[in-house]
């Protein structure tokens, strides 16, 4: 059984290019640097260090639509940053991650050679990647503010990537479209969620008419809790 890994805070030197975004970040969210580790490869991923104010009061599975899941970094994204680590890059393939957060998952596949284009909903989120990619030479990674409910024109994605994404019902129709609108025919979508995370299992359904699926469960441990983390794999039916 795979253990989480623990939050290890550095001290990181700063490119002048985006030191003045961190110096916000920093300020206004007491961002900091973690460390994390995928396929031998340490990776400094900057985050809000005091989550008190996000979480005080919630418990994150059963109040999740209010919940903003970019603060931390979840073991689901660091699962699926090792997929996608173990995935050859190929000449010309395009891959977005939706939801990206603190776009670990995004930024791993980026320095694994992948070129990845990031999303989220508000342009100050992608801040927090922005500086960790400069941090970490993820020198092929691009970031673009993406509202599932208004999807501008991105083109079409070999894979779509996200991690932690279906943390709400009222969300899962607009998900959906945003398959439609950037797979290509022959594209794969691969998703990593906590199995404490019930909506998983009403979302799958949805996609059976469309998508093969493929699940595979991760047992993991951190501390004295175990967990379980779910990856899925959708590729469209032919």
């Amino acid at each position: 059984m795979p253990k989480s890994q623990p939050k290890r805070r550095t001290e990181v030197e700063v490119p002048q290019r985006v030191a003045s975004i961190y110096a916000r970040l920093k300020t206004k969210y007491s961002a900091g640097f973690e460390e994390i580790e995928v396929k031998g490869e340490k990776f400094h991923i900057l985050a809000p260090q005091d989550l008190e104010p996000f979480i005080a009061g919630r418990d994150i599975f059963k109040e999740a639509a209010d919940f903003p899941f970019w603060v931390k970094i979840w073991e689901a994204s660091v699962v699926l940053a090792q997929l996608m680590a173990s995935l050859p890059p190929k000449r010309g393939q395009r891959v977005i991650e939706i939801g990206a957060g603190l776009g670990v998952t995004g930024l791993v596949a980026s320095k694994f050679g992948h070129e990845v284009l990031l999303t989220d909903y508000e342009d100050e989120v992608l801040d927090f990647p922005r500086v960790s990619a400069q941090v970490n030479g993820c020198n092929t990674c691009l970031f673009e503010t993406l509202d599932w409910l208004k999807p501008r024109d991105l083109g079409k994605f070999d894979i779509i990537i996200g991690s932690e994404i279906l943390f709400h019902k009222k969300f899962f129709d607009p998900l959906l479209e945003i398959f439609r609108r950037y797979l290509k025919e022959d594209g794969v979508i691969y998703m990593a969620h906590d199995s404490r995370r019930q909506s998983l299992g009403a979302f799958l359904p949805m996609c059976e008419k469309d998508y093969s699926i493929g699940v595979k469960k991760i047992d993991m441990r951190g501390g004295d809790e175990s967990f379980s983390i779910i990856l899925t794999r959708l590729a469209l039916r032919k």
